[in-house]
């Protein structure tokens, strides 16, 4: 499949204003992707747990405008205005505009909220981005009137991805992968799509309480952060190793191999942020706190037998990972042992969930 398939034909149906609201997640990635090709094309597959309380909700209003000479929309965040936000949808809409040609037709008025910190490390693009795109899909549907589901969950994903790489994993749940991996049926760097084999009991309603470490803005931009792969001496090494952690992902994931999926995830978490030091220029998203987490979980499992591991996004806060079995025992440690790290003593607890919904 290729970009011009989501070149729509003309539209069968007019609408002169009206409004939709998509509530969508956030999503935490198991095998990372770091570095992207033009047009938002990741240099590695990756594969993700959709969240499930971690959401944005946004509403697009719409209103047909006199003239099409350009995009006009306003956007706001918890009903504020946010002018400093429009230079990124005035990028958004510029590369869908082939896609969705009734863009430069309406007056779009864009409200977002945040169930967590904007710019923290969770992934507010990806969950902000996905939810925009399936708002601006229900509005193509009305147009269309012959939108199959799939197809309308499949460009939201294409449309997603050119927002935000991360964001077209967050639509539907609970394990989606992104980027194509000879492995894996139906993977596709254009969009993501949901992980299609046998997954173990083990996983089942898999928990992730995020310990926030650091809630003010990075202090580099993932947007930044990929860049820097062009050149990078380790990067070839990299995108290696992710395939390859991907294809053992599979049989864990089949298996319910705990302690196999901790040493991978692990693993690719620290993986991210090497990449990140050892990038020109160098930097460090991770605070004192991040560590003194992360020495915390591995003490606790060593003494304890438990199978709790952790995951970093690209920032400092902490996604401490864990099976339902364990959660009463694993929220006992966090609240007695890792609360002093955090930030005002702040953690979401979360777990895998469905998707987007519409609202």
């Amino acid at each position: 499949m290729v970009e011009e398939h989501f070149i729509p034909k003309k539209y069968t149906n007019s609408i002169d204003n009206g409004s939709f609201t998509w509530s969508s997640p956030s999503n935490i990635a198991l095998v990372k992707y770091w570095g992207k090709k033009e047009h938002q094309i990741p240099e590695n597959p990756s594969i993700s747990f959709t969240l499930n309380h971690c959401k944005t909700t946004t509403k697009v209003s719409f209103s047909k405008k006199e003239d099409a000479s350009g995009f006009s929309f306003d956007v706001f965040l918890d009903n504020e205005k946010k002018d400093d936000f429009k230079p990124k949808i005035e990028t958004f809409f510029k590369r869908i505009d082939v896609c969705l040609p009734f863009l430069k037709d309406y007056h779009f008025k864009i409200e977002t909220t945040n169930t967590f910190p904007h710019s923290s490390g969770i992934a507010s693009s990806a969950s902000g981005m996905s939810a925009l795109a399936l708002c601006l899909m229900s509005i193509e549907a009305e147009l269309s009137l012959d939108i199959s589901k799939e197809d309308f969950t499949k460009k939201a994903s294409f449309l997603a991805r050119l927002g935000s790489g991360s964001a077209c994993r967050s639509l539907e749940g609970d394990l989606v992968v992104w980027g194509k991996h000879d492995a894996i049926t139906g993977s596709s760097n254009l969009f993501g799509v949901k992980y299609p084999y046998q997954v173990h009991s083990n996983f089942k309603n898999y928990q992730d309480t995020i310990l926030l470490v650091d809630k003010g803005e990075k202090q580099v931009s993932s947007t930044v952060g990929h860049n820097l792969m062009h050149g990078h001496p380790f990067a070839q090494e990299r995108f290696k190793q992710a395939n390859k952690n991907l294809s053992d992902m599979i049989s864990i994931l089949k298996e319910g191999d705990l302690d196999a999926f901790i040493a991978l995830v692990e693993s690719e978490a620290l993986t991210l942020h090497a990449m990140m030091m050892t990038s020109m220029p160098y930097f460090i998203l991770m605070k004192p706190n991040t560590l003194e987490i992360i020495n915390k979980i591995w003490e606790y499992r060593k003494t304890s037998g438990s199978k709790v591991c952790f995951t970093l996004d690209a920032g400092a806060n902490v996604h401490v990972l864990y099976p339902e079995k364990e959660a009463e025992k694993t929220l006992e440690f966090i609240q007695n042992e890792l609360l002093a790290y955090c930030q005002g003593g702040q953690y979401i607890c979360d777990q895998i969930g469905i998707g987007a919904n519409q609202l």
